[in-house]
């Protein structure tokens, strides 16, 4: 009998065997640093995975010792060592927030308390504060979390705190220093220094949209619109939409259609474009893709607000797996 073939693990899963390995402590301090939606993707890999070999686990710390040894840190600085590592580690994007926190000096208890808190309860202790300071918080929240803030915020500010975001270009350290010593006197403990951080612009605000309930994103794009043209441009070019599921690769596809579930797909291709269909279509079998497409067609009228859910769910699993490293949600034309 052929010997099972072990399954192939993925980034998170990859990470979640290195903590266990490397001990309680060492493990602690380096989930320290991690967000809490970090925390909890790699806390519940940490929980849940098993079936892994020795010659696994085995090739992870190998792997990990060989892009240390690649990139000593004799002879360069350790900011730019400790960058690379990061960046070699967790791509481009994802080391960027964990980059400022560690190289910049950032230990903003009261700024971090808000990272685990529920957004409504983040939305009662900003909503009376000047819509600049409310900016430079959701700047700081994962973009998902920052939408359900902005969401729980009143009609009348959302447009102007989403302007803000969009025209923000680094924050003085007065600032941000003012902003944590507020919220550390509603929380406990003593503000620590902190150094100027690289939050907000044009791609913080698209992917906060990103997160938004359909008709709040509209509403909210078409008020920038009448305000900054130029701005409401800029931002929806960043904005990863339901149509840009044609960008994805062959690939991608495939993983994303194993991930979502008949229901939701059904849904969410009553309202997509036909070049959207025939890129799902595609990449089924014949067989799955002839019943997707008498579904579709005996499906009948649906809601547009379900609709436009259902394509919100599609999306946030593909932004799941781009996060994990899984696929890529740019076009493959757009690389070597």
């Amino acid at each position: 009998m052929a010997e099972k073939k072990p399954k192939k693990l993925s980034g998170i899963e990859r990470s979640a065997v290195l903590l266990l390995t490397i001990g309680e402590e060492d493990a602690g301090e380096i989930m320290r640093h991690m967000s809490p939606k970090e925390v909890q993707a790699v806390g519940e890999a940490m929980a849940t995975i098993g079936g892994v070999s020795k010659e696994q686990v085995a090739e992870i710390l190998e792997n990990f010792a060989e892009s240390i040894e690649e990139q000593t840190s004799l002879g360069v600085g350790s900011e730019d060592y400790l960058r690379k590592v990061l960046t070699n580690a967790l791509g481009e994007e994802k080391a960027g927030a964990l980059i400022d926190r560690i190289l910049m000096g950032r230990n903003s208890k009261g700024l971090d308390a808000l990272k685990w808190m529920e957004p409504r309860a983040v939305a009662d202790i900003i909503r009376l504060e000047h819509p600049q300071i409310i900016a430079i918080v959701l700047s700081y929240l994962e973009p998902d979390r920052a939408a359900d803030v902005l969401s729980a915020l009143p009609e009348n500010m959302r447009v102007d705190v989403v302007m803000r975001i969009a025209s923000l270009d680094g924050i003085q350290p007065s600032a941000i220093n003012e902003l944590d010593d507020m919220l550390e006197q509603q929380f406990s403990g003593n503000s620590e220094n902190i150094k100027t951080s690289s939050v907000g612009g044009l791609k913080t605000a698209a992917n906060i949209m990103n997160y938004l309930e359909p008709g709040t994103e509209s509403e909210i794009m078409e008020y920038v619109k009448e305000s900054d043209i130029e701005m409401a441009e800029g931002i929806q070019d960043l904005m990863f939409v339901f149509d840009n599921l044609i960008d994805i690769d062959d690939r991608g596809i495939q993983v994303l259609l194993r991930e979502t579930s008949s229901d939701i797909l059904i849904t969410a291709l009553k309202g997509a474009d036909e070049d959207v269909k025939e890129k799902v279509f595609k990449n089924m079998s014949k067989r799955a893709g002839e019943m997707l497409r008498d579904d579709l067609e005996s499906k009948g009228p649906v809601k547009i607000s379900d609709v436009e859910n259902a394509q919100k769910e599609v999306l946030s699993i593909a932004r799941r797996l781009a996060d994990s490293g899984e696929i890529n949600l740019k076009s493959s034309d757009e690389y070597i």
